[in-house]
């Protein structure tokens, strides 16, 4: 993963796929994965609140929204 990035380096309307989680963010990493981001699970940012934060996802047939500090913790990729 040399061309890291984070959810919050995508525009509304971009898709992407999760590819792994900061090491810094273990304590998230399981909530992650409880809430279906899964390595090589797709999304699409829907919406971004007024301030940046939360975050709005389309994954798996869902709308989920994602803190800040939550979002930082996913490397992904866009598609």
């Amino acid at each position: 993963m040399d061309d890291k990035k984070h959810l919050r380096d995508l525009a509304v309307g971009c898709t992407g796929r999760v590819v792994g989680y900061e090491k810094a963010a273990r304590g998230y990493k399981g909530k992650l994965l409880a809430m279906g981001l899964t390595p090589g699970t797709e999304f699409t940012i829907t919406r971004y609140a007024p301030l940046g934060d939360p975050v709005e996802i389309l994954v798996r047939g869902f709308k989920l929204s994602l803190r800040s500090y939550e979002a930082n913790a996913l490397f992904v990729e866009e598609m």
